[in-house]
């Protein structure tokens, strides 16, 4: 008998309830077990059987998300995704959400464009399936994926990769599910002095400018959002706006970002392969690219193809990752990656810098 990914929707408005049951059942390997207003109800469906994973509002009567959230990771701890609003403070409220223990996070579905509630409707499935697969629950058998764009359709893959002419050393970092924590790590670890800094975190908008502004409390580097234009300096981290590709380009003997549109690239927007591609064009060996947790391969060409023309690239290995897919993929591409935990990632950082 087929095994389904049970999914339980916790959100207020009838509406958003009406839509995600549509796009979960949609997939052919998820079930929504039951679509709920609010989190009492939601414990009564709990306490008849236990769901592969939860969608959750933050916002909602009677007990707001947040609460909700930490009383499941404190009683019996299930994958959660929050599902939000592109609001400042719906993007605060989620990011303390991960900090409880959500998994994923994506935005609710706009209602009013059928083709945005297609995107939606891929990255929501996806967001249920990693979440699915992550620690907290046992590993599901390999996931069917619908057909995809490569970083082809963003940048087209060179003929020949010519040497860099920038003196500027860069470091590119690709994540997804757990990634928002696995990157807190490494670059809370990083040294006011270090290369500059470049990453993708599939991540929604809004979401991603409030992801920097938290990194850049915490951090000696200078962390913000990109935007189009910013230049790549020592010091400096750059996240990619969500729903953007973020393209790194030459400008004199540096680096620039630029922010571009363009269809989903292995299913996502922002990709880490096209980062990662146009890092191999224009910085070649004076790259180091780093994969951190994830579900899926979106990474693993980008990966391959910086070490294919001298750069160096680090896969956080499965032990320290909540989901062990973009790591694992990128060995398969890229057999003499550097496999390390997340706590050792940062420190070999430095030292490969002397920094």
């Amino acid at each position: 008998m087929k095994k389904f990914i049970n999914v339980l929707i916790v959100d207020d408005s009838p509406i958003v309830r009406d839509v995600l049951t549509k796009l979960l059942n949609a997939d052919e390997q998820i079930n929504v077990l039951a679509a709920v207003e609010d989190p009492y109800q939601a414990a009564k469906v709990i306490r008849r059987g236990i769901p592969d994973v939860i969608t959750l509002d933050i916002e909602m009567p009677r007990m707001d998300g947040l609460t909700f959230l930490k009383k499941i990771m404190e009683q019996r701890p299930i994958p959660v995704v929050i599902i939000s609003s592109l609001t400042k403070r719906g993007a605060e409220q989620t990011l303390k959400a991960i900090s409880y223990g959500a998994v994923e996070v994506v935005e609710k579905p706009k209602m009013h464009n059928a083709v945005l509630i297609e995107e939606a409707g891929i990255q929501i499935c996806d967001k249920v399936k990693a979440a699915s697969m992550t620690k907290l629950k046992k590993k599901f058998a390999p996931l069917v994926v619908r057909p995809k764009y490569s970083a082809d359709v963003i940048i087209p893959k060179p003929l020949k990769i010519k040497p860099s002419f920038s003196n500027e050393q860069i470091i590119v970092i690709g994540a997804s599910t757990g990634g928002t924590e696995a990157i807190k790590v490494v670059l809370e670890q990083l040294p006011a002095n270090s290369p500059g800094v470049v990453i993708v975190q599939h991540m929604p908008e809004v979401f991603t400018k409030s992801f920097a502004e938290r990194l850049n409390q915490i951090c000696e580097l200078e962390v913000k959002e990109a935007q189009d234009g910013d230049f790549v300096e020592k010091g400096k981290a750059l996240v990619a706006p969500g729903n953007f590709h973020v393209v790194l380009k030459s400008k004199g003997t540096g680096y620039v970002v630029s922010i571009v549109k363009g269809k989903l690239v292995n299913r996502h927007r922002p990709s880490i392969d096209v980062l990662f591609r146009s890092a191999s064009i224009v910085g070649a060996n004076k790259v180091l690219a780093v994969i951190l947790t994830g579900m899926g391969d979106d990474g693993a060409r980008g990966i391959a193809e910086i070490k294919a023309v001298g750069g160096y690239t680090i896969a956080q290995d499965e032990e320290s990752s909540v989901v062990y897919g973009m790591p694992k993929e990128a060995l398969k591409h890229d057999r003499t990656v550097k496999v390390l935990a997340l706590n050792d990632i940062a420190p070999f950082i430095k030292s490969y810098y002397k920094i």
